[in-house]
């Protein structure tokens, strides 16, 4: 049975009151693989972003190979440091191969600001960040080895990444995506709402339409040609009821995708398990693509 809808406003501030909770609580990760840090000096952004790399085991050792990447974004009112200080994904992602990145989003919503010229999260990381880890590092560098996701914000940028950009990512993840964002304002959301104001501005932008998901699902023409979607969220989530619409266009367009659902909230115990979810689905895609 389906749980009432509530609606989207509401959940949201609901959401990112937590958002900011959670940000302030430290959650102990056994850090299995190494963390390394990194700042790149944007052009895009008029500043030094800095961002984290976990490469895997066998990097140093296997030196003639290349390994795929996945990109985890983070949620508003987070960083860079949250999935390796506030998961165990390093230790999840020791038993694979892959190099995983963890970008600066702020609370830029992974989107090209309609206000501040140097607040570009969107192309800096397709533009700047993307090419300077496949420079880097010894990546697959190309769509069949490139994944994306991330928790609340950072799953509505994943999924947007994934929409925008077909032909740069083979999969991308969300979880708890914040899907309803281009309505919010802080009419209705007070600080919060101030903040989506700041980067997609007016309620009509063309900032506003061409970075909303739903109008970007519906406008898909060939669903085929996007990636893999792993869509997931908790049941007790305030973010539930959009989740499931999100899954309902994915089902009426026929975009390849799995979606999941059981008890959980918003919060680092339901993204924390994710992580460790998304690493295996993707493991799972790369070895289906080999056979």
């Amino acid at each position: 049975m389906r749980l009432r809808r509530i609606s989207t406003l509401l959940a949201l501030a609901v959401v990112f009151s937590a958002s900011l909770a959670a940000a302030r609580t430290s959650v102990h990760a056994q850090e299995a693989l190494p963390v390394s840090e990194y700042k790149l000096a944007s052009k895009l952004m008029a500043r030094e972003m800095p961002y984290r790399v976990m490469l895997p085991a066998e990097y140093e050792r296997a030196k003639a190979e290349r390994f795929p990447v996945i990109y985890m974004l983070h949620g508003l009112y987070g960083h860079y440091t949250n999935w390796t200080d506030k998961t165990k994904i390093a230790a999840y992602a020791a038993k694979y191969r892959f190099i995983i990145v963890m970008p600066e989003g702020a609370d830029g919503w992974y989107v090209d600001s309609a206000a501040a010229p140097n607040e570009n999260y969107e192309s800096y990381i397709v533009k700047e960040l993307i090419p300077e880890v496949d420079k880097k590092f010894r990546t697959e560098a190309g769509r069949s080895g490139r994944f994306v996701a991330g928790l609340s914000m950072g799953g509505y940028g994943a999924l947007k990444f994934a929409l925008k950009y077909p032909t740069m990512f083979a999969m991308a993840g969300s979880f708890s995506g914040a899907f309803g964002t281009s309505e919010f304002t802080a009419k209705a959301g007070g600080e919060i709402g101030k903040k989506v104001d700041a980067v997609f501005g007016p309620l009509g932008s063309e900032t506003r339409r061409s970075n909303d998901v739903f109008t970007l699902l519906d406008s898909v023409a060939e669903p085929n040609s996007l990636p893999f979607v792993y869509l997931s969220c908790g049941t007790e989530d305030p973010l539930f009821a959009s989740n499931r619409k999100v899954d309902e266009l994915l089902l009426k367009k026929k975009i390849p995708h799995e979606y999941r659902e059981h008890p959980g909230g918003h919060d680092w115990a339901f993204w924390d398990d994710q992580a460790r979810e998304f690493l295996a689905a993707a493991d799972r895609f790369l070895a289906a693509r080999k056979n």
